[in-house]
């Protein structure tokens, strides 16, 4: 099969023959249409983000298609089926296998593009602020990023859970978007020290819950903004991990839940239970418009490198998809 490959020497990607992924009892094989970008393939492509031992070293993290083959022990799926799923490796290629309790049935209205958009973000969200921060109706997220795939996909939770979120984003166009999404409260972080607005606004108590791909960068202010008992889930370091000063007393006397979390290194038996809880919750929504993939731009594969520097730019709103054509 085609797939999407690495120059060593350069770390520019091309499109090459690799071998075809084993089919087993339990999986589906998938014809890949289309994948979607995450920075994970970035800085897995800059070699500082490995797969996990016995994963494809093939870059792409999510990807729609039709199944191919069915394995043995699967009853619930039959060749030709629309399918979309995430994935620990192996989307930037025409076919993958993946176990049959994560494929996700693709919903009659959304393309094979619309769908690739979906699992990585959506998922992540879900787990972060679901599954770990355990958010409630009325209460105050900020996102971070909220422009990004997992920002886009985080706001439409908050709001579907009729809780408040609160974002961050570099440009006006950005925060546009994101108040068209349901953000209520809007922050340009080269406006400088957002907490004092922020804290204001949550009538001084504070935002309960903080979806954190940032890290250094904005690590005190986001201290000034949490509240007392407040759940902080760091997903990245976008804007650095070291830190050359922390008063650990305020995370004391705050009482805060500071909270790591990855999505790819958890378990097969974890990712399955994830994308059926989520899918269950969100498969409706998705059919019937409350939820959507928010896409910058679609692209051939073929134009990978491409994709790769509008990313690595900080130029998308939302998902860049690719099309395996």
């Amino acid at each position: 099969m085609k797939a999407v490959l690495i120059k060593d020497s350069s770390n520019h990607l091309y499109i090459g023959d690799s071998s075809e992924p084993q089919l087993g009892d339990n999986d589906l094989l998938v014809s890949v249409k289309a994948t979607a970008l995450n920075r994970a393939d970035i800085a897995q492509k800059n070699g500082m983000y490995p797969p996990p031992k016995g994963e494809s070293d093939i870059l792409g993290l999510e990807m729609a298609g039709a199944v191919e083959k069915v394995g043995r022990s699967v009853q619930d799926w039959e060749v030709g089926d629309r399918v979309f799923a995430l994935l620990p490796g192996g989307g930037y290629a025409e076919k993958v296998v993946i176990p049959a309790g994560m494929a996700m049935r693709i919903p009659d209205n959304l393309s094979y593009t619309e769908a690739a958009a979906i699992p990585e973000a959506y998922l992540t969200a879900f787990l972060n602020l679901s599954v770990l921060a355990g958010v409630k109706a009325g209460e105050h997220v900020l996102i971070h990023a909220g422009a990004s795939g997992v920002g886009t996909a985080a706001i439409q939770l908050v709001r579907e859970w009729g809780a408040i979120s609160v974002v961050t984003a570099g440009s006006e166009k950005k925060l546009n978007v994101c108040k068209n999404l349901g953000a209520e409260y809007l922050i340009n972080y080269k406006d400088g020290d957002f907490s004092n607005g922020l804290v204001e606004f949550t009538s001084n108590k504070g935002v309960d819950v903080i979806l954190d791909p940032v890290g250094a960068s904005m690590w005190q202010e986001n201290m000034n903004s949490i509240s007392t008992d407040g759940r902080w889930i760091f997903i990245g370091g976008l804007g650095g991990y070291l830190l050359s000063e922390v008063n650990l007393l305020q995370l004391l006397f705050k009482r805060i839940h500071f909270i790591g979390s990855t999505l790819r290194a958890r378990s097969k038996a974890d990712k399955i239970e994830l994308t059926k809880k989520f899918f269950s919750f969100a498969e409706e929504k998705f059919k019937n418009g409350k939820l959507i993939p928010v896409i910058d731009q679609v692209m051939s594969w073929h134009d990978v490198n491409e994709a790769h520097q509008v990313m690595e730019a900080n130029k998308n709103i939302g998902k860049i998809v690719l099309k395996i054509d």
